[in-house]
């Protein structure tokens, strides 16, 4: 656990100066942005890393196969950005038609870029507009911050898919060395 705090603190200093210029005139939607970058990050990477071969495990019969679960982020990308944006989702049924490698780890990099615009685009008065979402009124910051929970709840079973393939998840990798030294 502390690895993952020293890799999260690592990682926020290569976003910190961004962060901190936008913070400023809008701190909500700001930090709400950089929370989604730590976890759109460690999706995209969980996506790459996991051998083609194992796309198709399952930790039990019952759950999700890791392709199943990456098509399932995709989807959800969409869902929830698309609300925020004010469009229909412009990709739907990844998840039940897609089980390559190549085209999840593409998936999950477009719906992620889709997903880009409505963070990118978000200002805190825009954050405070309520939009209807599952037949209910939400602020689209509100939105976000599920998409974000929803999202990294998926890493979290993407790493327990990576453990049981004894692969090391991206959040607990060993930071590179600096030039000229070794670990």
């Amino acid at each position: 656990m502390k690895k993952l705090y020293v890799w999260l603190l690592a990682a926020s200093f290569t976003t910190l100066p961004s962060f901190a210029q936008e913070g400023a005139a809008n701190p909500l939607s700001s930090g709400q942005k950089f929370v989604y970058g730590i976890v759109k990050g460690s999706l995209i990477k969980a996506a790459e890393k996991m051998p083609e071969e194992s796309y198709a495990s399952k930790p039990t019969p019952d759950v999700r196969s890791y392709a199943q679960l990456m098509g399932h982020v995709a989807d959800a990308n969409y869902t929830f950005c698309s609300v925020v944006l004010g469009e229909k989702p412009p990709v739907t049924g990844i998840e039940k038609s897609k089980t390559a490698k190549a085209d999840l780890v593409q998936a999950v990099k477009d719906s992620f870029a889709y997903c880009d615009k409505a963070y990118d685009g978000m200002t805190d008065a825009d954050a405070a507009t309520v939009v209807k979402f599952f037949g209910q009124s939400a602020p689209k910051l509100s939105i976000l911050s599920f998409h974000t929970a929803h999202a990294d709840e998926h890493y979290g079973n993407a790493v327990t898919y990576m453990r049981l393939k004894g692969i090391v998840p991206p959040t607990s990798e060993r930071p590179p060395a600096p030039a000229g030294k070794s670990n």
